[in-house]
């Protein structure tokens, strides 16, 4: 009989559900991606129902449930934050019980519920999901783990061993004092949106200059040698209101927020450069600390501020670790598997295997897929006009697309479990060209234009193009492109934002002003497919890097299905459509030019 596990995050952001079958990884999934929701937080009602498909389980097979924080000392939290700081906070205070009393406290009750579960539901802490969620699924058979985030139920970031089946907690920076909440308080004051807009705030960086760092550890962060760290309070709302920063924030940095969609100025984007800077030398003092107390060769990471690639590769070319893996779906959505993971290996006492090179995530594709005779009949019902490709035509058919200047949307295989498409739900196009960065972000995502692209590349040919020659599966480091590919000068008399108008290296659409790109490393075993489609233009061009960025546009999630794809396919000007073997050019659709006036739902901030 096997033992089926499965586990599940809720009700704070990105709501995701995993299933697991002797130690072994079935599916995982984000409920966004069923509701269209983006950063749904509710009961992933969806997403199980998935995850037992996919596994051909019902709940009454399942030998474990998981849950993965501990709601009632959340709960602990908010009561005691709001009694020290009281009468400061009711606003808050107020705002936030209807949600605890309604659903955050009853989550054993909603899972007897919704599922038919008659078990006990196992509750793993916050930290400790995020740090199962890092070692179990990775390659090594002993690491230390780093997590990172805005909050957990008290912890904010911890540090610790795994080894074998275990994972331990060895110290831990708890609430108000929180990296992830002063890199979100960042974003929010510079006109983003909290838990979406770091991604921006991450990307604007390189266009600013670090000249607040110096006030940053002079009034808002005191950071020790050890990497642990404290806010000073007096600047920031996020204990008790409804504002991350306060007025005394404002006049610290020169006047009021900026308002979401208002033009960006040179102090968004030094705050921008400045707060970047701080958090990869904390994160980079904590991980150096770290390696001192247990010694291990390689690093895990997760939490949230694990999804700051540009802090991730600091840590692997700058830290005393031989590798760095990191948990692809790092945010909350991971805790899902991280909690399964640790049911199985820690509360029931199995053994893990890890041969230190292979981790057990498959590359994270652990979503639905979708057959040729399902596909074939939306279509047929759309009334689409589609070619079905042979299989060894169709990667030099979508090669040959991008030769030709065409943007290409791609759906095929298992749907990625993670903020990032790795070429099962990506849009695809040629990276040589000076155009195609500015065409895809004004045309395709509708999103704005200082944000960089990412490049995928075949893995056998990585060191060639990037400062870098290892594995980054999952697009969670960030390489220099080398030398011998950038254009000498290329910024010389630009400033700021206009240093979008350069070109800077022979493969400028991924490259981003500073010279660096935010890698993915494609291995013909582990994505057969996506492989076979950059050998192809490799084959035509010489060059074995494409751009790659998800399958979406601004405000809604990673499309999902057929139907997903053919609407966001629809609603852009994207030129070829590929749903595995079907090929669906937009030039031979008998529709009507796409309306545009959607995206004033979805404002760019």
């Amino acid at each position: 009989m096997s033992t089926w596990i499965l586990g599940i995050s809720a009700y704070y952001h990105d709501s995701a559900a995993a299933l697991v079958r002797d130690g072994e990884v079935v599916a995982a999934a984000q409920e966004e991606r069923f509701t269209r929701k983006k950063h749904d937080a509710g009961f992933p009602r969806n997403a199980v129902d998935y995850c037992l498909r996919e596994g051909g389980i019902s709940v009454r097979d399942l030998s474990h449930v998981g849950f993965y924080d501990k709601p009632l000392l959340k709960f602990g939290r908010l009561l005691e934050t709001y009694v020290g700081f009281a009468p400061r906070g009711l606003r808050s205070w107020l705002a936030a019980m209807p949600t605890w009393l309604k659903d955050k406290l009853w989550i054993g009750d909603h899972i007897a519920t919704s599922l038919g579960w008659e078990g006990e539901v196992i509750y793993g802490q916050h930290h400790l999901s995020h740090a199962a969620s890092a070692f179990f699924p990775s390659p090594y058979r002993e690491a230390a783990i780093l997590t990172v985030d805005g909050v957990g139920e008290w912890t904010t970031a911890s540090r610790g061993l795994g080894s074998g089946n275990r994972v331990e907690i060895r110290d831990e920076v708890r609430f108000p004092h929180s990296l992830g909440l002063l890199y979100s308080a960042f974003t929010a004051f510079t006109g983003f949106k909290v838990n979406s807009g770091e991604y921006k705030l991450m990307g604007l960086a390189p266009y600013g200059e670090p000249r607040y760092v110096d006030l940053i550890y002079r009034e808002l962060l005191e950071v020790a040698e050890d990497g642990s760290f404290r806010l000073n309070m007096d600047y920031f709302d996020f204990a008790t209101g409804l504002r991350m920063t306060n007025r005394r924030f404002e006049r610290l940095f020169g006047g009021p927020p900026r308002r979401p969609e208002t033009p960006i100025t040179q102090r968004e984007m030094d705050m921008a450069r400045s707060i970047q800077v701080v958090t990869e030398d904390a994160m980079l003092r904590m991980a150096r600390s770290l390696h001192q107390e247990v010694g291990a060769r390689h690093l895990c990471l997760a939490g949230g501020v694990a999804l700051n690639c540009v802090a991730n590769g600091r840590i692997l070319r700058e830290g005393p670790f031989e590798g760095v893996w990191i948990q692809p779906a790092a945010g909350d959505a991971g805790g899902a598997l991280g909690v399964a993971l640790y049911v199985w290996h820690q509360h029931l006492g199995n053994p893990r295997e890890a041969d230190g090179v292979h981790d057990r995530q498959r590359g994270s594709y652990l979503g639905p897929a979708f057959g040729a005779d399902e596909i074939r009949r939306f279509l047929d019902a759309q009334g689409a006009v589609y070619e079905e490709v042979p299989p060894g035509e169709l990667p030099g058919r979508v090669a040959d697309c991008m030769v030709a200047g065409k943007v290409v949307g791609l759906l095929q295989g298992r749907m990625e479990f993670g903020p990032r498409a790795l070429g099962a739900r990506s849009i695809i196009g040629d990276a040589r060209s000076a155009e195609m960065q500015r065409l895809m972000n004004v045309k395709i995502k509708f999103r704005e234009s200082f944000r960089p692209f990412a490049p995928s590349v075949l893995r056998e040919h990585v060191h060639e193009w990037f400062e870098m020659d290892c594995e980054s599966p999952y697009m969670l480091l960030v390489a220099d492109v080398r030398q011998e590919h950038r254009v000498a000068h290329a910024h010389a008399g630009l400033a700021g934002l206009d240093k979008l108008k350069a070109v800077r290296s022979t493969v400028p659409a991924i490259t981003h002003v500073d010279y660096s790109a935010r890698v993915q490393t494609v291995d013909r075993e582990v994505a057969p497919r996506y492989h076979a489609i950059i050998e192809a233009f490799r084959a035509r061009t010489g060059c074995p890097v494409i751009i790659n960025t998800s399958f979406n546009v601004r405000g809604e999630p990673i499309v999902c299905t057929p139907a997903d794809a053919w609407r966001c396919f629809l609603r852009t000007n994207m030129d070829v459509l590929i749903i595995e073997d079907f090929l669906i050019d937009k030039v031979r659709q008998n529709v009507q030019p796409p309306d545009e006036s959607w995206k004033e739902e979805f404002p760019l901030d």
